[in-house]
């Protein structure tokens, strides 16, 4: 197979004095991401308009992850085998039409099979717009501020939006805004030529059984994960897709490693900085994504807020964590990875443990900004990560590489928030149970026909206060993941971003 010399798309727009082109590669993500979690504010809505139930129509949600989940192992073949460019331009055309059915959809399996529709066409969107943001030349590879912003503020701003969206105009609105920004961005996407991102190689082989093995391996687990944390882990109809899902996994990686041609190439890890990228990306991503679970039951159910509040609450974490990443651009180019990434673990861990500073009376705007330190820890880490992963890499293994990175945050994220709510659930029902038992009260009966309505406003605070406890057990144990990472980077390279840069330019 020969490869070609690719310039970043991002370059070609910066030439032209474009900026078009970059917002356009930010569009796919940016909706591709916000409407994993867009819908759960509308789902009532959605019910009742459409005649159906909350459990029939909680797949409206779950099939859109689960297609996502299915369709993402083929990012890297359809990268190599028919360009970046090209294909992000059918996955993010395909997206916008799938969401204009989704907003006039008559019933609720009509709107189901949209959103698989949805899932699907999107779910290559953000590996292939991280291949065009990148480029392919080792020596130039540069992530922007706004990619960083969009990474971690549109899983946060999902729900928020999705609040005022139905406010204005009702649930098909949240489907409908993404129709002129699709549009938007089909039309600079368009802008890029082919020769500006490769246009794929005719002789990339096709692996029917690699891909078949990968796409259930992530459905199941993905599916196993989320209801493990709703029914339990060990539960009869919920072990066996978890453990299923792990299963196929093992048996993939046996098998990529024996063929010379695998759907998702998994032979890039044996560049230890690239492995160690993942990691630590991963890791990270589920200690700044667990806010999405915690900050909502704080705020909404201890607090007694609204959803729209806890969502602002969330924001000034994405918007700070641009900041981040243009301070991980200049102190990358001055420190070295490993001492950038390790600043931001530092930052990560510190900032995280501020948030044991909240209490019942915590007011949201402190809460926002106890949060933000989050944001610009990670953002910190964003850019040298990223050189990491991709700076020992040639330009064919780039597709496998950005595609790899996707599907191994996404199980992390995945397994890593169901077990930390199952924790936080565990840690709250423990703290619950030692308020109630002196007292001789069952716990499991203040779920039934509103009884703990009728306890003393004393005792409905001991209980508020101990939800907090299992709040705070939690943030612990993000702390000590934080602490992780900052072990695990001092083993990175201190690779200079600006080094690198500066060789091309020699």
């Amino acid at each position: 197979m020969t490869t070609q010399s690719v310039q970043p798309a991002t370059r070609t727009a910066t030439r032209s004095g474009n900026s078009l082109i970059q917002m356009s590669l930010i569009a796919g993500p940016f909706m591709s991401m916000i409407d994993s979690n867009i819908v759960n504010v509308a789902l009532p809505d959605i019910a009742r308009q459409l005649g159906a139930n909350l459990t029939d129509a909680q797949w409206i949600i779950s099939g859109y992850l689960l297609a996502l989940a299915v369709v993402l192992p083929t990012s890297a073949y359809l990268a190599k085998r028919f360009g970046a460019r090209r294909m992000y331009l059918v996955s993010l055309l395909g997206f916008t039409l799938a969401s204009l059915a989704c907003a006039f959809a008559p019933s609720l399996p009509v709107l189901i099979a949209a959103r698989l529709a949805q899932g699907a066409v999107g779910a290559p969107l953000v590996p292939l717009a991280m291949s065009l943001l990148l480029g392919k030349d080792n020596a130039t590879r540069q992530f922007p501020v706004a990619g960083g912003i969009v990474l971690f503020l549109a899983p946060a701003l999902g729900p928020t939006l999705g609040g005022l969206l139905i406010h204005v105009a009702g649930w098909p609105l949240i489907f409908l805004i993404n129709v002129p920004i699709g549009l938007l961005g089909v039309l600079g996407v368009s802008l890029v030529p082919d020769d500006a991102t490769g246009t794929g190689d005719r002789a990339t082989r096709f692996d029917p059984l690699g891909m078949l093995m990968l796409a259930a391996a992530l459905g199941l687990a993905t599916y196993g994960a989320t209801t493990g944390a709703q029914r339990g882990w060990l539960a009869a109809d919920v072990w066996p897709l978890w453990a299923g899902g792990a299963v196929l996994i093992a048996l993939y990686i046996a098998l990529a490693l024996s063929r010379k041609h695998p759907a998702l190439d998994l032979r890039l890890m044996r560049h230890p900085q690239a492995a160690l990228s993942i990691v630590l990306s991963t890791l990270a991503s589920v200690v700044m994504f667990a806010m999405l679970f915690l900050i909502p039951i704080y705020l909404q159910d201890l607090q007694g807020k609204s959803a729209v509040e806890a969502g602002l609450a969330l924001l000034p974490q994405g918007l700070v964590t641009g900041v981040g990443t243009l301070g991980g651009n200049a102190l990358g180019a001055r420190l070295g990875v490993r001492w950038t990434v390790l600043l931001g673990m530092i930052i990560l861990a510190a900032s995280t443990g501020l948030l044991l500073l909240t209490q019942l009376a915590t007011s949201t705007w402190q809460t926002a900004l106890l949060l933000s330190g989050r944001g610009l820890a990670i953002g910190l880490c964003i850019q040298p990560l990223l050189l990491a992963l991709t700076g020992d890499l040639v330009a064919g293994e780039l597709a496998d590489a950005n595609t790899l990175f996707n599907v191994a945050e996404r199980l992390g994220g995945s397994f890593g928030i169901a077990l930390l709510a199952t924790y936080f659930q565990q840690r709250e029902q423990l703290h619950v149970r030692q308020v109630l038992e002196p007292l001789g009260i069952n716990p499991t009966a203040l779920g039934q026909g509103g009884a703990a309505g009728s306890l003393p406003p004393t005792l409905r605070d001991q209980l508020a206060q101990a939800a907090m406890a299992g709040f705070h057990d939690t943030i612990w144990l993000l702390i000590g993941l934080s602490c992780l990472g900052i072990i695990a980077s001092l083993l990175l390279s201190n690779r200079k971003i600006a080094s690198s840069v500066n060789r091309a330019a020699e």
